[in-house]
């Protein structure tokens, strides 16, 4: 990575860094999903997944050192730094916590509003994610979102919603409301999942793209108190099942690779909110929908394309392209030009006469 000033775009053999990291997202999430899928199904004795979220987590850690370390050519001044910015000022430590502990508390919203809502209604309403997101990038980090890329949110919004609505037998399955469910509490849960999710990658994205600190190491900062609140986590929701079986029950070297994706993930992501922004990682994020599904047709027949999906993967394209780009030129003159002509022509009537004296 390199720029000629601390103005100019950063760049990886000429590539911008923001494109480079988005490409890097796309590739990561669609390698975790498949990964992810495949460790989940395999026969044999299933592994946890918080023990999982914990050894992602630390592996990040380590991995954040490591660069750390080769961006200061030394292992001894990446300890210093590193111990420096987590004990220095407690509230700087708290700060650097909050997207932690607001995933966290999403996780949990997201439990509590699939043990009350149907799969379909739980799938199309947490894409309101990526409206959220926008809005908060708004408030939050002052963004200024023309028309036209209000336009492609809403498209993106709509071709997710169209990729990933359960239909067919998938539907059926999911159609009813579960046992013992509350309508609006799974409502509440899920709208609020959406806000803390957007919440939480705007306010990471606000301290990685305003303090001079290395990506780095803030990288580390995140991974350690994310290995804490991970680590509680495991005890406090499979305490019975580690002291029964091990902390390590059910591991293999394909879940090994998978913990190793989205450790990947974490360094990606802080990439893509560095370079780019969080609503340009909802787009990736997007795309890697449509890629994982027709992957998952290719490779593992568990999906079957319908015109929902083509439907819907047009509009991503869509929505992406214009957020991006913007409106083609031809387009652009054609509003331009009907715009002048819906101007109001100057009557002639309405021009002073001059009057002699």
């Amino acid at each position: 990575m390199k720029a000629k000033d601390p103005g100019a775009t950063v760049t990886l053999m000429g590539i911008p860094m923001k494109w480079v990291s988005l490409l890097m997202l796309v590739a990561q999430t669609v390698s975790v999903v498949f990964f992810m899928r495949l460790s989940r199904t395999r026969e044999g004795p299933r592994y946890l997944n918080t023990t999982a979220v914990f050894f992602s987590e630390l592996l990040k850690l380590i991995c954040s050192f490591f660069f750390l370390a080769h961006e200061k050519e030394s292992v001894g001044k990446a300890a210093v730094l590193a111990r420096e910015y987590l004990t220095r000022s407690p509230s700087e430590a708290l700060k650097i916590s909050v997207p932690s502990l607001l995933y966290t508390v999403q996780n949990n919203l997201l439990f509590v509003s699939l043990s009350n809502l149907s799969g379909a209604v739980y799938q199309v309403t947490y894409q309101l994610k990526i409206l959220t997101t926008a809005l908060l990038s708004v408030f939050i980090l002052g963004k200024s979102l023309g028309a036209t890329k209000w336009s492609s949110l809403f498209l993106l919004f709509a071709g997710v919603c169209f990729i990933q609505y359960p239909r067919g037998e998938s539907a059926t399955a999911h159609a009813a409301t579960p046992a013992n469910g509350n309508t609006t509490v799974g409502l509440v849960a899920v709208l609020s999942a959406c806000v803390t999710s957007g919440l939480a990658g705007v306010w990471l994205e606000k301290i990685l793209k305003q303090s001079d600190a290395s990506i780095w190491l803030r990288n580390i900062q995140l991974a350690f108190f994310g290995a804490i609140l991970a680590f509680v986590l495991c005890f406090a929701k499979d305490s019975d099942k580690i002291l029964q079986d091990g902390f390590c029950q059910g591991y293999s070297s394909l879940v090994w690779g998978v913990i190793l994706l989205q450790a990947v993930g974490g360094l990606v992501v802080a990439a893509v909110l560095k370079y780019a922004d969080n609503i340009l990682k909802c787009f990736g994020n997007a795309v890697s929908i449509v890629i994982s599904c027709l992957l998952s047709e290719v490779l593992l027949q568990e999906f079957e394309p319908d015109l929902l999906f083509v439907f819907g993967t047009i509009l991503v394209l869509m929505a992406t392209s214009l957020y991006s780009l913007g409106l083609p030129q031809q387009v652009q003159r054609l509003l331009m030009n009907k715009s002048k002509a819906e101007e109001p022509a100057v009557e002639l009537d309405a021009v002073p006469k001059c009057t002699t004296v």
